[in-house]
């Protein structure tokens, strides 16, 4: 795509946290449309999550504009340091996982990721490639060129320090290999979330000591979930999955809070800045809401499904929550008579836990033909329309 450097400064810095720094960034560019050598660009993930949802999409978003914009992207899975596990955030040594669970999550991910990227222009790399054939001397030699002191500047290291909680020295080795990542690949620009600037930063510094240029940092936001409070999180089941149904999608995304509507459409569409602008003026001036987040799931909807079945969606929508009615396809429950509310709940198979389900029962989100239920015993002896939460319902068949 052929963009001014000012064109491709705005794209790039569209819903950043922050970039270190923006004039490196501009010399970047610069250089490489005189040189017609596009950038390289890496963002690593430990396959520990596989199932991609909206938040994981504010990256990876970011990672497409810069395809966009003509640059080489590296998709780097961590197969190595997912080994190792992350300790970001974290206020103990995180469990580490297997090889055959890292190659088996990493495998889900490719199988997603695509969904937003381009195939065609992605670089699928694995840090083992050059971490495996590191001797013992390499090791060390890395170490050399990092101090303890610098690294208990990072902040959840300081805390367990300060609180005496154990830190291993292979906790301190999770930055310095991320680090090295940058250094093997000799990237020109590393992405991450806002958690990851520490280790981006390792990388940064690790590359002037190899006697390489700098990469750029770029931090994302963290996107708060449907909840509007916590960060996306599928163990939190305030997510929206790439690979949901439309109707679940487009469900989901309506029941955010009006504050995140102008925020989910900077960081999770290519809706103009121009457009996020004018809607949120218009919200202010009067509009209802619902109207401007219609906009925003529809948009979702059909970026990840299709135009149609972002309109079938809303369609559906509007007729089960405005008009009250009850959606024309549900999957049909066959149960026994006698069966109690909680089992009823774990045999529909939501994807929630067991104690999501009890907290659904007891905030009155469990229904049968529009009869809340709260007591997790109660026997279910009749009824034929199961509703849990606002947008899940179940024919049911007792006998």
């Amino acid at each position: 795509m052929d963009k001014s450097i000012e064109e491709a400064m705005f794209l790039i810095s569209r819903g950043c946290d922050e970039i270190i720094n923006e004039e490196e960034l501009k010399q970047k560019l610069i250089k490489s449309q005189k040189t017609g050598k596009p950038l390289t660009i890496k963002v690593g993930f430990d396959p520990t999550a596989p199932d991609i949802h909206l938040g994981h999409s504010v990256i990876m978003r970011k990672m497409k504009h810069f395809q966009d914009l003509g640059h080489r992207v590296i998709f780097l899975i961590g197969d190595f340091t997912g080994r190792i596990g992350d300790p970001s955030g974290k206020n103990k040594m995180r469990k580490q996982l297997t090889e055959e669970e890292v190659l088996i999550n990493a495998k889900t991910y490719q199988e997603q990721v695509f969904k937003i990227l381009d195939k065609d222009k992605t670089v699928v790399e694995f840090n083992s490639r050059w971490c495996e054939q590191m001797k013992f001397s390499d090791v060390l030699g890395l170490t050399s060129r990092y101090t303890v002191a610098r690294m208990l500047e990072r902040d959840d290291f300081t805390k367990r320090y300060k609180t005496g909680q154990p830190i291993s020295i292979m906790e301190f080795l999770y930055p310095l290999t991320q680090a090295y990542d940058s250094v093997a690949l000799k990237t020109d620009f590393e992405l991450g979330g806002t958690d990851q600037k520490f280790n981006l930063l390792v990388g940064r510094d690790l590359m002037r000591e190899y006697k390489l240029e700098p990469q750029v940092v770029i931090t994302m936001p963290l996107l708060e979930g449907t909840d509007g409070i916590e960060k996306m999180s599928k163990s939190l089941g305030n997510y929206v999955g790439i690979n949901e149904s439309p109707k679940d999608m487009y469900g989901k995304l309506m029941s955010i809070p009006d504050k995140l509507i102008t925020r989910y459409m900077e960081l999770t569409t290519d809706i103009p800045i121009a457009d996020i602008q004018n809607y949120k003026k218009q919200m202010e001036d009067g509009s209802n809401p619902r109207d401007i987040k219609s906009i925003l799931a529809c948009e979702i909807v059909s970026m990840y499904h299709s135009e149609d079945d972002a309109r079938m969606a809303s369609e559906e929508f509007t007729r089960i929550f405005k008009d009250r009615g009850i959606p024309d396809d549900m999957p049909l429950l066959d149960i026994k008579k006698g069966i109690t509310i909680f089992e009823l709940l774990k045999i529909a198979n939501t994807g929630e836990s067991s104690s999501q389900l009890r907290r659904l029962l007891q905030q009155g989100s469990v229904s049968i033909d529009n009869e809340k239920i709260i007591d997790q015993n109660a026997v279910v002896e009749s009824g034929s329309i199961l509703k849990i939460g606002k947008r899940i319902f179940y024919k049911l068949q007792i006998s």
